[in-house]
């Protein structure tokens, strides 16, 4: 889990839905997923407009290996011990001090023989572990920032419309009217 791969790797191979060999643009990629994700909230869940506006420099928090801790916000990149290298709260770095604060002098995050050995999803974290997902990583980092911009407690309930708006994106029934066409 030590190695970091940011979206600032521009391109990468892989297969699509139907198998194809396919080579992804990851900035545009990246982009397009996000915006997708913030317009649902926005326009859907009554979240801030200004989820929408993005700088080039914002896409430096997001690299494979992220888990969020869906229970305080926090996301945490995580050595193959399971030893915290590095957090944020939302968006925001937390000191050694705060580190060590939330997970103990050893830095141990407290679910990670769960995610070690099962790699199953849990209501407590999610598990960032691929391109696809990144601009999600980010979308919750910014999520969090703008809920103690409110005033709002940061708790698992925000995780919810992240769910709805992977969702509302991607739907199985729209990539059956894709094959039907074919």
């Amino acid at each position: 889990m030590t190695e970091y791969f940011s979206l600032a790797d521009s391109d990468v191979i892989g297969f699509d839905l139907d198998h194809t060999l396919c080579r992804y643009h990851l900035k545009e990629t990246s982009r397009l997923i996000y915006e997708s994700f913030a317009r649902y909230l926005v326009e859907h869940k009554g979240y801030d407009k200004d989820l929408l506006n993005l700088t080039p420099a914002t896409w430096d928090f997001c690299f494979k290996g992220l888990v969020v801790d869906l229970e305080d916000g926090n996301l945490v990149k995580l050595a193959e011990d399971g030893t915290v290298l590095r957090a944020t709260h939302g968006t925001n770095d937390l000191s050694t001090e705060d580190i060590i604060k939330h997970y103990g002098p050893k830095r141990e995050w407290g679910h990670f023989n769960s995610l070690n050995t099962t790699f199953t999803r849990s209501a407590k974290y999610y598990f960032y572990d691929n391109y696809f997902d990144l601009p999600g990583a980010l979308l919750c980092g910014r999520v969090v920032d703008m809920l103690h911009k409110r005033g709002n407690e940061v708790n698992s309930d925000f995780w919810k419309d992240m769910v709805a708006a992977i969702d509302h994106n991607y739907k199985t029934s729209a990539f059956k009217v894709l094959v039907r066409m074919c």
